[in-house]
């Protein structure tokens, strides 16, 4: 049961890394009103918000999608420790 609930997460972690991914590529590709990025923004920019607060973009560099790959992974690994 344990084992199952930690496949879940993984995939789920996977899958969140991936659309964060996603996003960075179509910032720097699609137009900003098309439905596939404004679809994409909507689910990663809430998520995005609090960290650009802290750590505003450096020029035309914004390091907050690679912020919160990383705080996703160490969260996913905290949780998989504390199941195991």
């Amino acid at each position: 049961m344990i084992g199952l609930l930690i496949q879940v997460i993984n995939l789920f972690s996977q899958i969140l890394i991936l659309v964060i991914f996603l996003y960075a590529i179509f910032s720097y590709f699609l137009d900003p009103y098309h439905p596939v990025r404004r679809g994409v923004s909507n689910f990663v920019e809430p998520m995005l918000s609090p960290i650009r607060r802290v750590i505003p973009p450096v020029g035309a560099l914004d390091f907050s999608p690679l912020i919160l790959i990383v705080l996703i992974q160490l969260a996913t690994r905290l949780i998989v420790a504390l199941l195991l």
